[in-house]
């Protein structure tokens, strides 16, 4: 397996003739058979190489047959006839309205370029007035009632709708979630939006009668769910039992991330391994026959992932666990990496591009970790103490063990000896062996968990850019209230269907643990020490966390003494990640300026000549599209952090509109800035929210004017506007900007934020020459006229703007006076996040670097 993927990631980086491969890896492959007697070890290292080349064959090829993201009609207003694959639930959009999210495969595709029949995969998002709409009705009921404002859509229904087509777009920033490649992953190439009255409902169905079943079945059991538990219980429920997460709040998805326990949330690999013994448990109990146990656990496992529908990880989780049985039935030794290494090369084998996935590198790397690590190391310790709690009469069975076992097989007996003087025999033997064999449980789940959570650090801070801090704490208390909730919840949904009566004392236990489970993250997510966030690891930490594991699995089967040192290196890997900070990517004694690509919104990050940071504005998205992505923690802070920053000196705000101040509350409480910049006059009502925050983590609030002047940081930085002695009329709300030019020795920069006429017509007279301008309020119309830009005469231009926006910036007249003024204008919609390098002389210009 790890043979092959050295060849993917090989033929991923380095393009080569698939012929190439294709006889590399057969030259090998036969000279491996060659050798297989005369020199087997020989054989082995060629049969490895030949793997090698398959991999690199096998990923080039992938690629050659990836679907294709484009279709007729990009952006235009077509008709579109399609069948439903995937069903939603309904949800609030705001007051009085509701949406559903559904997704679709398109039969036909009829633009105003053409009509084009064409199989492709859709997100359609679905849009209905709700006032009718009970307030005192739960959402999750009105999933369920037939008499529904917007009733549901279900599987293999067909469709006929108008909307605009859209293919998804990636924030073109470095360290940017790669949002394409996830929804390919899922088959949708692209998404719409539409009103459920222009909807029309088409007769016949299409789609498989199993992906039927499957729905239906899912459908039942979430009913099933919301009957037996009340909400908000029941919204838990169903994301940890069969993966619906729809009805999740947003701040407790962030209480579960932040305490290191997110993977409780999401239906995989522990879901499968708790169900899974569950289910060998209940067959023994049933003295059923090796053979018919084993095929009724593994169709019950793979029934259950096909379920939940949560692809790979529950499907990795799956085959595995199908390996583990087969092994078992052929008498053979039980070797978890053996069971790793043939499902994820299964796995790579039907998709090779999982292997650059996150979710497919952590799954491996736990198992891995378990198999590799933790289990070698209870087998030296705990595992042998778990043996000689057997059988503790048999006095012949102490001469088989080691001394030392035999030895605490006799401290047993002299302990239950002496509490049988207080109680009788019998019960002094069952309290002795019962409280040793939860306290061997519960060491057990302290070394893999804190192996787990040691191992882990590198891919948590490199894709998520988060500490451990809370992780190992959190699953020692939680992991046994999870294994008490899944058989719990499995047994009360399946007895639901006999008798509800009957069904309610699982439910109850389950109720128990997942209420449990909810205070416990709500209890740890709120810590601070929860925020602690790292910056991406550089090339030197990842080089030694990887070589100290893999070094830590080698030497663990050794002897106690390695043992002891594998645990060192462990915790040395975890250290390196933690505290080896990267350097910061940053030019010494320049002026950087860089417009973030935030959508449409404002972010523009300045690195100074001295070394010191600021960051204007933090971009945001409107109320009115309710959406729960946070542009601060979800596209500026990966940005930032994958130049290795991990600290802001100052951030700023230019003015009180959500797509400039939106980000700003995660970025102080992920960068801890010294100073928060604001233009004086800005409402306080306004930003209440963020005055508490950096007043939570005691950011210093300073108010800038028109007539401020200051040196920082090596630069010298003008505040010209707001001006107080001029008020801003109400209907002109973006004249509250903060407006500043940075000079660097004969360089500058102008940074209008969002600054109108009014205010553009006071900054022409204060000497606004500059190299570079930030063009105001993303290119509208209202702003960057033909005066300022006399005054100004820059040589380089950056308009923060979003792709297809509503307001439909930038004006085609913005831009033709720009050209005018032989401004050569850039944008974030189009050349992503732009940066300029001021030294003082003269303006670099860098494009977007997204490798």
């Amino acid at each position: 397996m790890l043979a092959f993927s050295l060849g993917l990631w090989l033929g991923h980086y380095a393009w080569r003739p698939p012929s190439w491969w294709l006889v590399s890896a057969l030259v090998y492959a036969t000279a491996g058979l060659y050798f297989l007697r005369r020199r087997p070890q020989l054989a082995s290292v060629l049969a490895l190489a030949a793997f090698v080349f398959a991999g690199a064959l096998a990923i080039q090829s992938c690629a050659n047959v990836l679907p294709n993201q484009q279709w007729v009609g990009e952006s235009e207003d077509s008709f579109v006839t399609a069948h439903v694959t995937s069903e939603g639930n309904l949800q609030s959009d705001g007051p009085g309205s509701l949406r559903q999210q559904t997704e679709l495969q398109t039969e036909r595709i009829e633009s105003q370029s053409g009509t084009a029949v064409a199989a492709v995969g859709i997100r359609l998002n679905i849009y209905a007035k709700a006032e009718a709409f009970p307030e005192e009705e739960s959402f999750s009921t009105l999933n369920n009632s037939p008499a529904a404002v917007m009733p549901l859509l279900h599987y293999g229904q067909r469709i006929r709708f108008a909307a605009a087509l859209t293919s998804p777009r990636n924030f073109h920033n470095a360290g940017a979630f790669d949002y394409v490649e996830y929804l390919r992953a899922q088959g949708i190439s692209g998404t719409a939006s539409t009103k459920y009255s222009g909807l029309e409902m088409l007769p016949g169905f299409s789609g498989s009668r199993l992906g039927l079943w499957r729905a239906r079945a899912r459908r039942s059991i979430v009913d099933r769910i919301h009957r037996l538990w009340p909400e908000p219980i029941s919204g838990l429920m169903e994301a940890m039992a069969i993966g619906e997460r729809s009805f999740v709040e947003p701040t407790e998805r962030v209480d579960f991330q932040r305490s290191g326990t997110y993977h409780m949330l999401v239906v995989a690999g522990l879901h499968i391994g708790i169900l899974a013994g569950s289910l060998l448990w209940i067959l023994r109990l049933l003295s059923l026959p090796d053979v018919v146990a084993s095929a009724c656990a593994m169709m019950l496992i793979f029934g259950y992932a096909f379920l939940t529908g949560e692809g790979a990880p529950v499907w990795r989780a799956a085959l595995m666990f199908a390996v583990y049985l087969a092994t078992r039935l052929l008498y053979r030794k039980r070797a978890m990496l053996n069971a790793l290494g043939v499902a994820a090369l299964c796995l790579l084998l039907a998709d090779p591009n999982a292997l650059f996935t996150a979710s497919f590198q952590m799954t491996v790397l736990c198992v891995a970790l378990i198999a590799g690590i933790a289990i070698p190391l209870l087998d030296q310790t705990i595992e042998p103490h778990a043996r000689g709690l057997r059988h503790l009469d048999a006095l012949a069975y102490d001469r088989s063990l080691p001394p030392r076992i035999a030895q605490f097989r006799l401290d047993l007996r002299l302990l239950i000896e002496r509490l049988s003087r207080f109680i009788p025999r019998r019960i002094s033997r069952l309290v002795v062996i019962a409280s040793f064999r939860i306290l061997l449980a519960g060491s057990g789940l302290v070394v893999i968990s804190v192996t787990m959570q040691l191992g882990l650090a590198l891919p948590m801070a490199y894709y998520f850019h988060r500490a451990t801090s809370l992780a190992i704490p959190a699953n020692l208390l939680l992991v046994p209230l999870l294994q008490l909730l899944m058989p719990a919840a499995a047994l009360a949904i399946g007895m639901s269907y006999v008798s509800f009566w009957l069904a309610k004392v699982p439910a109850a236990l389950a109720g128990f643990a997942l209420s449990a489970i909810s205070e416990t993250v709500h209890w740890l997510g709120g810590m601070r020490i929860a925020d602690i966030r790292v910056p991406t690891p550089g090339a030197a930490a990842i080089v030694i966390s990887a070589s100290t594991i893999l070094l830590a699995i080698i030497l663990l089967r050794r002897s106690t003494w390695w043992a002891a040192a594998s645990i060192a290196l462990l915790i040395t890997s975890a250290t390196c990640v933690w505290k080896i900070t990267p350097h910061p990517q940053a030019r010494p004694a320049i002026l950087e300026m860089t417009a973030i690509d935030v959508g449409q919104g404002d972010s523009i990050f300045l690195a100074f000549p001295k070394g010191g940071t600021l960051l204007i504005d933090g971009g945001g998205l409107p109320f009115w599209m309710h959406s729960q992505m946070d542009i601060g923690e979800d596209v500026v802070s990966p940005y930032l952090w994958s130049r290795g920053i991990s600290h802001l000196d100052a951030i700023a705000l230019t003015h009180a509109h959500q797509d400039h101040m939106g980000g700003l509350a995660a970025i102080i409480a992920n960068f801890r800035p010294h100073e928060l910049w604001l233009p004086e006059g800005i409402p306080a009502d306004e930003i209440r929210d963020l005055l508490a925050t950096a007043d939570r983590y005691r950011v210093k609030v300073i108010y800038h004017k028109a007539g401020d002047a200051f040196l920082y940081s090596g630069a010298a930085i003008r505040v010209l506007a707001p001006d107080p002695q001029f008020p801003v009329r109400t209907s002109h709300r973006n004249d509250e900007s903060l407006v500043m030019k940075i000079v660097y020795g004969k360089t500058s920069a102008l940074l209008e934020a969002d600054a109108e006429r009014g205010t553009e017509k006071l900054i022409s007279t204060e000497r606004p020459a500059a190299d570079v301008l930030k063009v105001a309020h993303h290119g509208s119309a209202s702003s960057t006229n033909a005066d300022l830009l006399a005054a100004v005469q820059p040589r380089f231009a950056i308009i923060s703007v979003g792709t297809r926006n509503v307001y439909h910036h930038p004006r085609t007249q913005v831009l033709e006076r720009l050209e005018q003024a032989a401004t050569v204008t850039y944008r974030t919609d189009i050349n992503g996040a732009t940066t300029f390098y001021l030294d003082g002389n003269t303006v670099i210009f860098q494009p977007p670097d997204l490798q």
